[in-house]
């Protein structure tokens, strides 16, 4: 499904200074959908913050998409890091955004070429780091 919603150039181009590591140190970021047509950044989060920090800056009831640069151990005890991209699509928001959203998932993940984890997330409970952001980093590590 084609929304039409497309990613503003900024997202692309931030997108690239994150990965490599250059520019403003950052944790995270999260993105919102404006005027239904554009995907762009509503939030950054400096490197101090942590990964529940990214999640309580997630709306209760409309959606988002977020990137963020989870720390953890492999399996095997090494000290590693993945881009996630994250999905927020919560139960509670009106069914026009949360279909948005989903149909403009795609265009996104173009902007955001490169990231291998993606979650998709529709309460908190799916949001939790130990039970599931962390089993799946490991298995990607």
């Amino acid at each position: 499904m084609s929304t039409g919603v497309t990613a503003s150039d900024e997202v692309a181009t931030t997108f690239q200074d994150f990965k490599l590591g250059k520019g403003e140190k950052l944790r995270f970021y999260i993105y919102k959908i404006e005027d239904q047509k554009t995907i762009v950044i509503e939030k950054k989060g400096e490197r101090s913050k942590t990964y529940e920090d990214f999640c309580g800056e997630l709306p209760e009831s409309e959606p988002r998409y977020g990137l963020v640069d989870v720390e953890f151990k492999t399996t095997d005890g090494r000290d590693t890091s993945k881009l996630v991209l994250i999905t927020w699509n919560p139960d509670n928001a009106k069914i026009k955004p949360k279909m948005l959203y989903s149909g403009s998932k795609e265009a996104v993940k173009t902007a955001l070429n490169g990231v291998g984890i993606h979650i998709n997330a529709t309460d908190h409970s799916e949001l939790d780091f130990e039970s599931s952001i962390l089993p799946v980093c490991q298995k990607f590590s």
